[in-house]
């Protein structure tokens, strides 16, 4: 965790350092700024992959690129995690649980066109759980995008002080972006 953070951290560094126009949040228009909506789909993984056999769910995001490479916003949005047939009981869960993840989003966009690499970040919480605690939560992501769309692998993990249920997921997701007008 310690190595993931500190990549993170020289990775945003590195991109800073990069001289470049800086937008303020009133100029937001249909050029530089959207809302993305999408779906996703996973695969649960660790304990939580014991239980659940296919995540799947709403992803929801208003982003404003503060420079031509940096986007940042917020993202929100709901997955539902599927139980399996012959799955163990787990922690009262009858017909598979929800997470509503609410964050902060990062993105790198190197070229207009191309590859992006990203992360959300933030608290996400769990639906259709005894112990309906939730957590925080990271999710890194590789993709491509271009002007209207956007497709990307992930993992999420979500961090819980009682670890019973240990939610990751890898998957692949696709956004649409609607523009700000």
């Amino acid at each position: 965790m310690k190595k993931l953070i500190l990549s993170l951290s020289l990775i945003l560094a590195g991109l800073a350092v990069n001289a470049q126009e800086v937008r303020e949040i009133d100029e937001i228009n249909e050029n530089n700024s959207w809302l993305k909506v999408g779906i996703n789909l996973g695969a649960p993984v660790g304990d939580v992959g014991n239980y659940s056999s296919l995540a799947l769910g709403l992803d929801v995001a208003a982003q404003f690129m503060r420079t031509d490479n940096f986007g940042l916003g917020i993202a929100t949005g709901y997955t539902k995690y599927f139980e399996k047939s012959d799955a163990p009981a787990f922690d009262g869960l009858n017909d598979g649980f929800g997470a509503i993840p609410l964050g902060v989003m990062f993105r790198y966009y190197p070229q207009p066109t191309g590859f992006f690499v990203g992360t959300d970040v933030g608290y996400t919480f769990l639906t259709s759980v005894n112990s309906a605690e939730g957590g925080a939560y990271i999710r890194p992501q590789l993709g491509y995008h271009n002007y209207d769309w956007n497709i990307f692998g992930y993992y999420n993990q979500v961090f819980r002080a009682d670890p019973s249920i240990d939610v990751q997921s890898v998957g692949v997701a696709v956004t649409y972006n609607i523009r700000f007008k």
